[in-house]
């Protein structure tokens, strides 16, 4: 049995990301870029060679473009269920599937998909911006962020569990 990947029916296979990006840019510009992929390296500063800096640290980021750039840019369908829970440059595509012209892409389109979006998150209960820490995880830590040490000058031990500084302030008293 042949255990290894046929890469050559991977459109993303020979692609570095500066190239990639240099072809999404060329055709979109980066106004469309970040209006769809919601991507501030591509609003705040943008330049192909920060974007690729941030894009090769950010994982997340990288395997936004690399969908980006298979099914708008190549317009190739979507992905089976099989191949879709691969990362993108690890995805085959069926031989019988060529790569077509890119998608026509507005703004105003990116509008309206953004607010269909919102509309299906609040749907399902996520609201926008509503994920905590990293990746929609909490950070577990139970502390709130707004807690005040005591202002009393007690230096009772109560109060040192409350007021990390309490031990210091004994010591100047």
């Amino acid at each position: 049995m042949n255990d290894e990947i046929n890469y050559k029916n991977n459109p993303l296979h020979g692609v570095g990301l500066k190239q990639m990006l240099v072809e999404l840019v060329g055709h979109y510009g980066f106004d469309i870029l970040f209006a769809y992929l919601n991507i501030n390296c591509f609003k705040t500063n943008p330049g192909i060679d920060a974007s690729v800096k941030f894009l090769k640290k950010t994982t997340w980021a990288r395997e936004k473009v690399e969908v980006f750039y298979l099914y708008q840019f190549k317009n190739l369908p979507k992905a089976s269920s099989t191949q879709f829970a691969l990362p993108p440059r690890d995805r085959i595509i069926p031989a019988h599937q060529a790569p077509g012209e890119p998608a026509v892409l507005s703004l105003e389109d990116a509008d309206r998909l953004r607010e269909k979006r919102e509309k299906q998150a609040t749907e399902h209960g996520k609201g926008p911006r509503s994920r905590q820490g990293n990746n929609g995880r909490h950070s577990g830590t139970g502390h709130s962020r707004n807690t005040t040490p005591s202002t009393t000058s007690s230096t009772t031990p109560d109060s040192r569990k409350i007021d990390p500084w309490a031990k210091a302030r004994d010591k100047f008293e």
